[in-house]
């Protein structure tokens, strides 16, 4: 009989299904209904860098004010009675970890690698089982180079992982000059895990009114190609994990991503539009085709049409059109 298991940052998940980190993983209540309808882990709602440094900073501003301060009093968590966001996000986890029983992965939204990062220690200590570092930088300073802007991951990822003994996982943008090679650096600096790839806030115009708007939001169902290309390239040449993401609204683009070469995929979009019980019939569906073909593990399928397995790799890297467009008929 088939069965879903999966290892994704050396932690065992009992289907390759995550919830992606989104409002959907903000509270308890929220996440055992995920486990309940079959998630595998579930990555927290994001806690953002400038949320950890401005109440970090409010609160050491609070305590030098006061007369007759020692020095062991700068105990930044324990300090003030009142619970600020980072210390309900700490809560969430310890919390979580009572609730559920499939893994935990905490995330943080970041763009440095400043003074944030003491907070991987806290995370660690609430007892999360991964961290997952959601991280990019829009390269719109011109005299900054892409060597520098790359660097930020490396020092981010070195730095954390410095801190912390769980898996770190970055959360990374296919949006690089040479992605392949930023990858294969991140993963010889032994990142645990990388997830491919960040959807971004995208601004649009309101023609009438003119003013600036949220783009789309939500992700369309064939939003995946990317992320698909990338893993069926990057899954035979590196050591650490890989989750595929955005996009992935489908039974068949889950089982497209393992046949690349991921470990697991994560789901937000279409959760959102469906409810936490469409893991169900998600897995139920993957199950009745790994029956069809025969397998009865997914590492049996895993990289099965990877790029180095594939009988026409040429095809991932292809990016022009050439006789599609000559016989396309609307």
């Amino acid at each position: 009989m088939p069965n879903l298991t999966t290892n994704y940052l050396g932690l065992d998940l009992s289907s390759p299904i995550i919830a992606a980190s989104s409002g959907l993983t903000d509270s308890i209540e929220k996440l055992i209904e995920l486990e309940v309808h079959g998630a595998g882990a579930i990555v927290l709602k994001s806690l953002f860098e400038e949320e950890i440094i401005m109440e970090m900073d409010e609160q050491m501003l609070a305590m030098t004010s006061r007369p007759y301060v020692y020095p062991e009093t700068f105990d930044y968590m324990d300090e003030d009675p009142k619970e600020d966001t980072v210390r309900k996000y700490l809560r969430l986890i310890q919390e979580a970890k009572s609730a559920v029983s499939i893994p935990i992965i905490a995330s943080i939204n970041c763009v440095s690698a400043q003074k944030w990062t003491y907070f991987a220690q806290e995370i660690e200590k609430a007892g999360a089982d991964a961290i997952e570092i959601n991280l990019f930088v829009l390269p719109t300073d011109m005299n900054r180079t892409g060597d520098e802007n790359e660097q930020i991951y490396y020092d981010v990822l070195k730095t954390v992982k410095e801190q912390v003994a769980i898996p770190v996982a970055l959360k990374i943008s296919p949006y690089h000059s040479n992605l392949s090679n930023l990858i294969s650096r991140l993963d010889e600096m032994a990142v645990d895990g990388v997830v491919m790839f960040n959807r971004f806030y995208s601004p649009d115009f309101d023609i009438n009114n003119l003013t600036v708007t949220s783009g789309q939001v939500l992700s369309s169902s064939d939003d995946y190609k990317n992320s698909l290309r990338w893993t069926g390239i990057m899954s035979e040449r590196l050591k650490c994990s890989i989750a595929g993401t955005t996009g992935i609204h489908t039974s068949e683009s889950i089982i497209k991503h393992i046949l690349a070469g991921a470990d697991a995929v994560q789901l937000a979009s279409i959760l959102y539009k469906n409810g936490p019980e469409y893991i169900d019939i998600l897995n139920k569906e993957i199950f009745s085709w790994m029956e069809k073909q025969g397998f009865k593990s997914l590492q049996e399928f895993k990289g099965k049409m990877s790029q180095n397995k594939s009988n026409d790799p040429a095809a991932f890297e292809r990016v022009q059109f050439m006789k599609q467009f000559r016989n396309f008929v609307m």
